[in-house]
């Protein structure tokens, strides 16, 4: 069911929040993106993917568009949901375990517009103590996780932190704040479905890379994201790593799954019994 709240004309940007049992993160969330300022105009959607924790009440009494889904259809899917209906010009995916500090949206805005080669852009994340999250990848391929895990070579193949203070050109950024421009949207579309959760974000670039746009981390804007907690209440801990798996047999074919992860595994033992042995 949708329940449209506002009635905007086409606005500069639509901010896309995917909600599930995450009540009083989406809430801050919401409020931070309101309060971020006025000079941009904004729309904000949240699509609600079946949460039991009474946020569903508390996201209707908000001047906001809110589709509510009575189960929940994964993160892809319900961000599809959003962008179908957005009548903004950039389109701006947010977790709903992040905060806005004032004048990131228009900042983002003004850096996107000037790209006219940009797909995807990204910001700086924080951690709750104000450290640096590590939020960009190279594309996972076999050669890289052999260089990291058996020669040495960091941030090959894990997460890194660009070393920049202003922007570079990356292979891909997590999807807590995901920019997506008109471009990528013309020729690239929408995330694959097939993923319900992970993977969408890389995918995605892969695609923008593909379709000859590029992806930006942009240095000059900051976003406080709660790691993680968006999709805490998904598995117990123990079996978090699991939740990969579908995704990456999606992402890589089941194949180069299971040859890749043999070389992670086999990988891992290795540097083990190198820390060992000095």
């Amino acid at each position: 069911m949708r329940q449209s709240l506002q009635n905007l004309n086409k606005a500069d940007i639509s901010v896309i929040v995917v909600s599930y049992n995450t009540k009083v993160l989406t809430l801050q969330c919401i409020k931070s993106v309101k309060e971020e300022g006025p000079s941009v105009t904004k729309e904000i959607i949240v699509i609600d993917n079946g949460s039991t924790d009474s946020s569903v009440a508390s996201l209707r009494k908000l001047q906001i568009t809110l589709i509510e889904n009575k189960n929940n259809q994964g993160f892809a899917k319900a961000v599809n949901q959003g962008i179908e209906i957005a009548s903004g010009k950039y389109i701006l995916l947010l977790n709903s375990d992040t905060v806005i500090p004032k004048g990131a949206i228009e900042k983002l805005l003004r850096f996107a517009q000037g790209k006219n080669e940009a797909g995807v852009i990204s910001t700086k994340l924080l951690n709750a103590d104000g450290s640096i999250q590590a939020s960009c990848f190279y594309f996972p391929t076999i050669k890289r996780a052999i260089l990291q895990y058996f020669f040495g070579h960091n941030n090959y193949f894990d997460k890194y932190v660009p070393k920049t203070k202003t922007f570079v050109i990356v292979d891909s950024v997590v999807g807590a704040v995901f920019l997506i421009t008109p471009e990528a949207l013309k020729k690239v579309g929408l995330l694959d479905e097939r993923y319900f959760m992970y993977f969408e974000d890389i995918d995605y670039c892969r695609r923008v890379k593909k379709a000859g746009l590029k992806v930006y981390y942009y240095a000059g804007v900051s976003v406080t994201h709660l790691h993680g907690a968006s999709g805490k209440n998904l598995a117990d801990e123990k079996d978090q790593w699991r939740r990969l798996i579908p995704s990456s047999k999606i992402y890589h074919g089941v194949i180069y799954h299971y040859v890749l992860n043999l070389i992670l595994w086999s990988g891992q033992k290795w540097q083990k019994y190198l820390k060992k042995a000095n």
